[in-house]
């Protein structure tokens, strides 16, 4: 839910610019940390969530938006859920942030883990992911909709690559199973990296990779994509492969495949029982960082969304991305009873 504090923080901030800046500008609460303080990885270092959780401590670090020292720390056990039970057993304490995605609101409903994510703090949103419908350079179909006719011909030679199980990339195979009537096979990888390995080779038909995972397989003319699952083409328009920009994707929707968005998203969290100061505290921190040029200038490069939900608007995400994925994972026999 908003807080009241956060209102007059806006306020406080609004004047604040990164123009000619060499640092941004510090963050006047009454509260302020006085422990150096933990960023937990939801995931193994080198992969995504790493790299965010890093890239916020540089931010902090380089702009001096908090008076102690952070420290980064890697726990992705469980696909992650290391890390959130980890929050959920340091109830109260101010001096942690645990950076994820959709996992740390989806897990619980597919394994039992001893955590739900009412039992955290939800700070904010940063950034999503949006999905792209990839296939190897020559592959006979030249769109979304013709690769799936070709799917419901015969799905058992349109194997869909992906990174893990009952996770993002099974879950939209899955979702688009049930919106085309196919059954396409879906092969789980360790990573999105070797899916679209595996892709390049010829050895899966298509993966639902984000962009940054099978950029360099784009530029090397070994991949291309045939759709973006999101309402609008994205925004970016400098060259990527060849004459080809990420805004030149048509979208899965206009090509009639029936999912008109699906997104994840980069979230960030706190312990349970923390005070109404300390949230908004924490909140208008990410917001700083969100703000910073080093920030946008790795969203621009990963091809993600801008976005930045609280409050509110970041729980009625949760809740309703929840609801759309509870009926796939029952049909899949997922869910934890």
């Amino acid at each position: 839910m908003p807080l009241a504090s956060t209102c007059g923080v806006r306020r406080a901030l609004l004047g604040c610019t990164l123009l000619c800046a060499s640092t941004l500008p510090a963050i006047a609460l009454a509260w302020q940390p006085e422990k150096n303080l933990e960023i937990v990885v939801a995931g193994g270092p080198g992969g995504g969530t790493d790299q965010l959780g890093r890239l916020i401590q540089s931010i902090i670090t380089t702009h001096k938006l908090l008076d102690v020292n952070t420290v980064v720390l890697n726990k992705g056990g469980g696909n992650g859920a290391e890390a959130f039970l980890d929050m959920k057993m340091s109830k109260g304490e101010a001096d942690k942030l645990v950076i994820g995605t959709n996992n740390v609101y989806l897990l619980p409903l597919v394994a039992k883990l001893g955590y739900q994510w009412q039992e955290l703090t939800p700070i904010a949103a940063l950034a999503e992911d949006d999905f792209v419908l990839w296939t190897y350079k020559d592959a006979a179909w030249k769109d979304g909709a013709a690769f799936y006719e070709a799917a419901k011909t015969d799905p058992s030679k349109m194997r869909m690559g992906g990174s893990q199980s009952k996770d993002v990339d099974q879950t939209l195979t899955l979702l688009l199973n049930k919106t085309t009537a196919s059954k396409l096979v879906y092969i789980p990888f360790k990573s999105g990296s070797e899916a679209a390995t595996q892709l390049a080779g010829k050895h899966i038909a298509a993966n639902v990779n984000n962009p940054a995972e099978s950029i360099s397989q784009w530029r090397g003319d070994q991949v291309r994509p045939l759709c973006v699952f999101s309402q609008q083409r994205m925004q970016y328009t400098a060259k990527v492969a060849g004459d080809q920009s990420w805004a030149d994707i048509p979208t899965c929707h206009e090509q009639g495949l029936g999912i008109d968005q699906y997104r994840f998203p980069r979230t960030v969290f706190m312990p349970g029982d923390i005070t109404a100061e300390q949230r908004a505290f924490y909140t208008e921190l990410m917001r700083k960082v969100s703000q910073a040029p080093e920030f946008k200038a790795y969203v621009a490069q990963n091809a993600l969304v801008p976005t930045f939900l609280e409050g509110e608007q970041l729980t009625a995400y949760i809740e309703q991305d929840t609801a759309r994925v509870t009926p796939v994972f029952k049909d899949a026999g997922w869910l934890q009873k």
